[in-house]
């Protein structure tokens, strides 16, 4: 299984339709990727004459990919602070 470590800043604000401080701006930064491995359920796909082979993680859906295709993404560190803060 791949796993991928991620950072998220959240910026809020509060405006006069809602009072209470919502997020507005959120960004996602990757922090490591620990890869799973090669794939241990190849799947053939043809095309004609044509066939190849291809990992399960470009043909199938999660539930039924190899441990080695399926990703877990992991939140490092969520850092969440209001718009005056960023501004200064």
């Amino acid at each position: 299984m791949t796993i991928v470590l991620v950072d998220i800043e959240q910026v809020t604000h509060t405006c006069p339709a809602f009072g209470d401080a919502h997020p507005f701006d959120t960004r996602r930064t990757v922090v490591d990727v620990i890869p799973g491995g090669p794939c241990r359920a190849p799947v053939t796909i043809r095309c004609g004459n044509t066939t190849a082979s291809i990992p399960c993680r470009r043909h199938e859906p999660a539930k039924r990919q190899c441990g080695a295709c399926r990703v877990i993404v992991t939140e490092h560190t969520i850092t969440t602070r209001h718009l005056d803060e960023v501004r200064g």
